[in-house]
């Protein structure tokens, strides 16, 4: 079940997180830098599951998944 969840969060999150750096990509690569960005913010952003919940997850995947949408653009798309 822990898969399924971090598939639809890592959708979700590298939906949001394309959008945001206005960058196009095809589904799975989105999926890829959602699932990314998720594992990078859950990393970051653990300790506010405690304090804001299950939301914040969401928001750290969101969070993670721009971090590395900017290092992908500024050090390997060059």
């Amino acid at each position: 079940m822990g898969v399924i969840y971090l598939i639809i969060i890592g959708a979700a999150a590298g939906f949001l997180a394309t959008r945001l750096m206005k960058l196009e990509t095809d589904i799975i690569t989105t999926i890829v830098i959602g699932m990314a960005g998720a594992v990078i913010g859950g990393l970051v952003l653990r300790f506010l599951l405690n304090v804001m919940g299950m939301a914040s997850g969401l928001v750290g995947a969101v969070l993670g998944a721009m971090a590395l949408i900017w290092l992908w653009q500024t050090y390997i798309r060059k």
